[in-house]
């Protein structure tokens, strides 16, 4: 059962109801097929850097947005890679935030509503587009896509801007995918960035989030 941990008015963009809550990782369903599983070894990383007698200070402070669902089981629609990092670590729990409750809806109207506020996103590691049966059970259950892993490299490089838009990481990772042929493992993905982000800057990229533009990035 969920353990009330503290209380809070809001999350980023989204907005709170109620408590805190400390929740078994293994009770959290994912929203998403796949993750950029090199971010997540990053995450990790820093993760074991944490002293074991701080962890539940770096929990409370990463708190994790969750919608409650049918049958009261909690999704979560945003940190998926810090929860699959928290899970590798060998956390068994994750502080998270309710910020809608659909439990009283079935579960076709609970997808629809899902879907109309974007807190959802089935696609495979091809990028295609699946059914919400497909969705892992579990963190666990989330595979790589390598070319997440790149979005999120080009980002860092300076590729586009770090912007709010559900899954805009994702809309990268698919308008790469037609770009770039890419390789698996951490060799592969730092030899594509610099390709990726001369990409990222051309007008072929225009209208994805966080775009900058290449005359935006020549120095005077």
């Amino acid at each position: 059962m969920p353990v009330e941990v503290m209380s809070a008015e809001n999350l980023g963009t989204f907005q709170i109801q109620g408590p805190l809550l400390k929740v078994a990782i293994e009770d959290l369903r994912p929203t998403q097929m796949t993750v950029g599983m090199l971010e997540v070894a990053e995450k990790s990383a820093e993760l074991d850097k944490e002293p074991k007698e701080k962890r539940h200070e770096y929990l409370d402070a990463h708190p994790v947005p969750v919608v409650r669902g049918p049958g009261g089981g909690l999704y979560l629609i945003d940190h998926h890679h810090l929860v699959r990092a928290l899970f590798d670590s060998g956390f068994h729990h994750a502080v998270c935030a309710i910020v809608a409750d659909l439990s009283a809806a079935t579960l076709s109207e609970f997808w629809t509503k899902m879907e109309r506020q974007h807190w959802v996103y089935p696609y495979d590691a091809q990028g295609k587009l699946r059914g919400y049966t497909a969705l892992p059970k579990t963190v666990a259950g989330l595979t790589d896509d390598p070319y997440r892993s790149l979005a999120g490299a080009i980002r860092k490089a300076g590729g586009y801007r770090k912007t709010t838009p559900p899954f805009a990481e994702f809309q990268w990772a698919n308008f790469l995918r037609s770009k770039i042929e890419l390789g698996s493992g951490r060799k592969a993905i730092a030899e594509a960035v610099d390709a990726a982000v001369v990409i990222a800057h051309t007008d072929a990229a225009s209208k994805l989030p966080g775009f900058i533009a290449a005359s935006a990035t020549k120095k005077p």
